[in-house]
């Protein structure tokens, strides 16, 4: 696997321009075709979204990095990994900077109106990831009145910002550039909770559970996360293979194995979100 990351902010638009000329050439072609004649699959997506996406010691790793290692194996190409601030990976998508997005991102009715999203790989309602000293946080709506933070350009901010709208008081919302920023706020007591996917904050809170801790319920209705690529007739072949590997993988057991690895449990996720909750 060959991976391409860059420096997140000065070297972001270098990275993507890096790609232009070929982004322009196979955005006339069949892009499952261009795949397999270059023998490289590339994917964009922000490292900064354990346990799906990380960097450990140097190291790439998560979950997103397991499953497109079987994904790039059964298609017979090298997977390639373009890093770059969330906020530009979707641009850098429509642009035809790389084939598709890892992320991953939460299904929503106004995505899925502009990108197409693969087969669900994991649970993502929204919830609340406290500072483990903080004891007047007991339940989602105890964030009235405080400050709080959420990633920016996220599905979680979106939902984040509904539900503080309803409270009596409505908090503060800080965005955040990447969630590690957040966390360290968090950590720091600059901020009191920080809504991100459940799946994410509950692996945050096992990995310090003397700093962090999971605010339940959740309170971000139902949602899934899936896999990004574009609407173009000419994605339509490489989307349809990497829903059919995914559904492959659940049904041969190596979507669960990767799910207990990182998150400890198995996500009950559908086959298709035809009609997303958010």
């Amino acid at each position: 696997m060959t991976i391409a990351f860059t420096r997140r902010q000065a070297l972001a638009t270098l990275a993507v321009g890096a790609t232009a000329l070929s982004g322009r050439a196979r955005a006339a072609e069949d892009v499952l075709a261009h795949v397999k004649s270059s023998g490289e699959l590339r994917v964009g997506t922000e490292t900064f979204f354990a346990p799906f996406d990380f960097m450990d010691a140097g190291e790439h790793k998560g979950l997103n990095v397991d499953l497109f290692a079987e994904i790039a194996k059964e298609m017979g190409v090298k997977l390639t990994w373009v890093d770059l601030p969330w906020d530009s990976v979707l641009p850098g998508l429509e642009a035809g900077k790389f084939d598709m997005v890892a992320g991953p991102a939460t299904i929503t009715k106004a995505r899925m109106a502009r990108y197409r999203f693969s087969v669900p790989i994991a649970d993502a309602t929204v919830a609340l990831l406290k500072n483990a000293r903080e004891k007047d946080l007991t339940k989602p709506e105890d964030i009235s009145g405080k400050v709080v933070g959420s990633g920016k350009a996220t599905a979680q901010l979106a939902q984040l910002r509904d539900y503080a709208a309803k409270l009596p008081k409505p908090p503060t919302i800080r965005e955040f550039v990447d969630f590690n920023t957040a966390y360290a706020d968090l950590a720091a007591g600059r901020i009191v909770a920080v809504a991100n996917s459940l799946p994410n904050i509950a692996y945050v809170a096992k990995q310090r559970p003397d700093v962090f801790a999971v605010v339940q319920p959740p309170f971000g209705l139902k949602s899934y996360f899936g896999y990004i690529g574009r609407k173009d007739p000419q994605y339509a072949s490489l989307m349809d293979t990497v829903d059919g590997l995914i559904l492959k993988m659940k049904k041969d057991g190596r979507l669960e194995a990767m799910q207990k690895k990182w998150f400890g449990v198995v996500f009950d996720t559908p086959d298709q979100v035809p009609t997303p909750n958010v």
